[in-house]
């Protein structure tokens, strides 16, 4: 009898191309739990994803068309020379404003006095935040007191701090400087006119140092007291203490201290505009205050439009520069 008659007649015929593989294609899933090679369990985190971005949606939205699209209109305002005084003069220029820039003696003067302004005012506050801090870290009467007052210069809105340091301070003839100065013998001092960097630098550090204690505060109060008594019992002074235990602990607050005061104090705008308008001449003009005056003094919308572009790329390399070293800071410590 041949191989044809053993076969069943009702036995089904396999195959990669027959009906059977067809039809078992087309079958439910299959014990891993998958449908026509898709993991049930891909499709089911996906959308689990998509459930927790979903209430992000309006944010992400909210953000892209307040930052984004400005920013977008930022730089193609800057490849063009527009004037609005000239508003039929506008023509396509390309990188003509961004050279144009370079060039101008004021812009490099205005960048010059934000690095000396941004630098000398985190510095400085973040030495006298963390001498501040370090006092209210101990106990004694009244402490709580105490640090609601030296919060309170962080909680006044700053075109009402400029103007106190302005006119109540500063000011040559009745301010309470030159008040004090005059009780040793010293003359009084048009501070604005003759100091108008120092004085910015006094309001500002003024301002941004009970911010700077806050930070470093919450530092030294996460740090474990088990670790300074060993310290002292195995005969450990004060300084060797505070330089070898206590500031490495407050590496990560100091370097957050840095990053956020310069992120903010770089566009300081209040203070300049309302305590010496940016100068004598553009004396104390910051990049921010020069750019306000080339756009809504000068009407060009062009240049004013590329050097906005470039102090936010310059401000965007620094703070990933600085982030970079905050969360290597991080992964060392979760490592050790």
């Amino acid at each position: 009898m041949s191989a044809a008659t053993d076969t069943p007649a009702d036995a089904p015929r396999t195959g990669g191309t027959g009906r059977t593989g067809s039809l078992a294609s087309q079958a439910g899933p299959s014990a891993d739990g998958s449908r026509g090679g898709r993991p049930r369990g891909q499709e089911g985190s996906r959308a689990d994803g998509w459930r927790r971005r979903l209430p992000l949606m309006p944010a992400f939205l909210f953000v892209v068309i307040c930052t984004q699209i400005p920013f977008l209109l930022t730089i193609w305002y800057s490849l063009r020379s527009r004037n609005l005084l000239r508003p039929e003069g506008e023509e396509f220029v390309g990188l003509r404003n961004y050279l144009d820039i370079f060039i101008d003696s004021t812009f490099r003067t205005a960048a010059l006095n934000s690095v000396l302004i941004t630098l000398g005012c985190v510095g400085v506050s973040m030495v006298l935040g963390l001498g501040l801090a370090l006092l209210l870290d101990r106990k004694f009467a009244g402490r709580g007191i105490v640090r609601t007052l030296l919060i309170t210069p962080f909680l006044i809105m700053p075109v009402a701090g400029a103007m106190l340091w302005s006119i109540s301070m500063f000011s040559p003839t009745y301010g309470l400087v030159n008040w004090l100065i005059s009780l040793v013998g010293i003359s009084p001092i048009d501070w604005t006119s003759q100091l108008p960097l120092l004085s910015i630098l006094i309001a500002l550090v003024w301002q941004w140092t009970p911010f700077m204690m806050l930070l470093l505060l919450a530092g030294l109060q996460s740090q474990t007291g088990d670790v300074l008594e060993a310290a002292q019992m195995d005969g450990s002074t004060t300084w060797q203490t505070f330089v070898h235990i206590t500031l490495p602990h407050l590496r990560f607050y100091l370097e957050l201290s840095v990053l956020l005061g310069a992120i903010y104090v770089v566009n300081t705008f209040d203070q300049i505009y309302l305590m010496t308008a940016g100068g004598p001449g553009t004396a104390s003009a910051n990049l921010p205050f020069y750019i306000y005056q080339r756009a809504f003094l000068g009407f060009d919308i062009g240049q004013s439009a590329a050097m906005g572009v470039i102090t936010v790329i310059a401000t965007i390399i620094i703070a990933t520069f600085a982030l970079r070293l905050i969360f290597t800071s991080i992964n060392s410590k979760e490592q050790s």
